[in-house]
């Protein structure tokens, strides 16, 4: 992963955007020797955007079974029969 100076994106942010476009490789931004942003393309930013939606669901879903708050496959069908009627 390549490290730009937030002057550099100030000057050079057109070619910043198109290179991370073209290249789909994230750049870390620093300012005074820090860490400041990453810039990320839109596509790449999208998916990890899902993958952390997915995510989320797995830790729900695992955190149901853990404290027992699950249904029969039956009893699902009910409830779902609800919204799908």
């Amino acid at each position: 992963m390549r490290t730009e100076l937030v002057t550099t994106l100030k000057r050079k942010a057109t070619e910043l955007i198109a290179r991370i476009a073209d290249e789909k490789e994230p750049v870390l931004i620093t300012q005074h020797g820090l860490a400041a942003a990453y810039l990320v393309d839109v596509s790449t930013y999208e998916a990890m955007q899902s993958r952390i939606g997915l995510l989320e669901g797995i830790a729900k879903g695992e955190k149901a079974i853990q404290e027992k708050r699950t249904l029969t496959h039956d009893e699902a069908k009910t409830r779902m029969s609800r919204w799908l009627d």
